[in-house]
This record gives structure tokens, C-alpha cells and sequence, in this order.
């Protein structure tokens, strides 16, 4: 089982939810199309947009702890590699289960610009996750166990 770095895992999550959302909201100023997630999260939720964002951000910090808790250890290769399948994986949740959720399509109605920027976005928060938290620290089976399946350790 591996120990569970709270800390590091937390900062993981708010760097990649930051640099993901700085890509959203630089779309436009690339050719790719707004990326609204903080007011689609909010009109759905009916809480309004400032608090939508609010949502996007709780996502991500959550999406982090479940990468520490229950993924990394499983993922092949270094902490990026982890990281960006991760992100993948999310993309793909995010196309398939989440936008249809919220009155979108599947895979953003085929639009190819709106796909990539989301593939694109998902990999990059998936990849700085995975680099944040870092190597996947393993107790050793001679130890003796802990009264919890997770250590928490400082970060």
C-alpha cells in the first residue's frame, strides 16, 4: 500500500486545476473556442459563475486525492507518464459522462477544436498532478502494518 502525501497531493490538485484554467481562459486568444467551464458548472448547478469556478476548483483538488489515493500506484512509468494517463482518463470521463451531464454532447458534438482543448487541458492538469506528487512511496510488506490502509505523511 502506499502512504498518502495530504498535502502534496492538495498542492498537485490546485496547480494543475490553476495552469489547466489559465489554457481555458487563454483559448480564444489561440483560435481555440471559450472554454467556459466555471459558468456551464454554475448554470448547471444553478449557483451562478463566481461559485461555478468555485466548483471547477473543489474537481480538481478531488480529482488529485483520488489520483494519490486509489491511482498513481497502479499507473506504469515516471510521475508525468502517471500523471498524463490520469489526465486521459478524466478527459474521457469529462466527454463521455460529464458534458452530456450538463446538456452538452459526447465528445463536444465532434467538434475537433473544442476536443483537442480539452484533451490538451486534461493531459497538462493530469501531467503537473502527477509531477507534484511525485513518486509513489510504498511501505515495505517486513513493516509493521498501521491501523489504516493510508499513512498520511507531511508534505
Amino acid at each position: 500500500m502506499a502512504n498518502l502525501n495530504f498535502g502534496r497531493s492538495l498542492l498537485a490538485g490546485l496547480a494543475g486545476t490553476a495552469v489547466m484554467t489559465m489554457l481555458m481562459l487563454a483559448a480564444p486568444l489561440m483560435g481555440m473556442p471559450k472554454m467556459p467551464i466555471g459558468e456551464m458548472l454554475g448554470s448547471f448547478l444553478h449557483i451562478g459563475a463566481v461559485a461555478g469556478w468555485g466548483v471547477h476548483l473543489l474537481i480538481g483538488l478531488t480529482l488529485a486525492l483520488i489520483y494519490a489515493v486509489v491511482v498513481a500506484a497502479f499507473l506504469p512509468g515516471a510521475p508525468a507518464l502517471r500523471g498524463a494517463i490520469y489526465g486521459f482518463v478524466v478527459f474521457l470521463v469529462a466527454q463521455i459522462v460529464v458534458t452530456p451531464m450538463m446538456g452538452g454532447s459526447i465528445f463536444s458534438g465532434g467538434d475537433a477544436r473544442m476536443i483537442m482543448g480539452s484533451l490538451v487541458g486534461h493531459l497538462v492538469y493530469g501531467g503537473l498532478v502527477g509531477v507534484i506528487y511525485g513518486p509513489v512511496v510504498k511501505r515495505s510488506s517486513s513493516s509493521t502494518p498501521s491501523p489504516s490502509a493510508i499513512r498520511f505523511t507531511k508534505a
